[in-house]
């Protein structure tokens, strides 16, 4: 049996705008999670197969393309990082906090509203 609240959260679960915001997530997460993979395969692929190419010394240094590479996976690490969080705050969260205020209430989230229910 299921309890008004619970019923809240199907409903809500159930609404084109939930359904929205899944696709809308989903629209950035999905494409850009493939390209990291391909990317990092790509790496791991080259380093087990391509040794004398990862091993090619760039400019006549000590740096090879291995290690480009390999700091590459942690730049292009960050990069998406920064890229998921200016989408999120941009066009993610305002929806989904919207659709948290229509379940919990308007000032669900807020320390005004945990001050009023835990007064410490």
């Amino acid at each position: 049996m299921h309890t008004p609240r619970e019923d809240a959260y199907e409903e809500v679960r159930a609404s084109p705008e939930f359904q929205a915001l899944r696709r809308r997530f989903r629209r950035f997460v999905l494409p850009v999670s493939a390209l990291f993979l391909v990317w990092y395969a790509t790496y791991v692929l080259l380093a087990d197969y391509a040794h004398g190419f990862m091993s090619t010394r760039v400019g006549g240094s000590n740096i090879t393309v291995g290690l480009l590479f390999g700091l590459g996976q942690f730049v292009s690490t960050f990069a998406i990082t920064t890229a998921y969080v200016r989408w999120a705050n941009k066009h993610f969260d305002p929806a989904a906090e919207e659709l948290r205020e229509r379940i919990e209430g308007p000032l669900a989230g807020s320390t005004a509203a945990q001050d009023q229910e835990d007064p410490r």
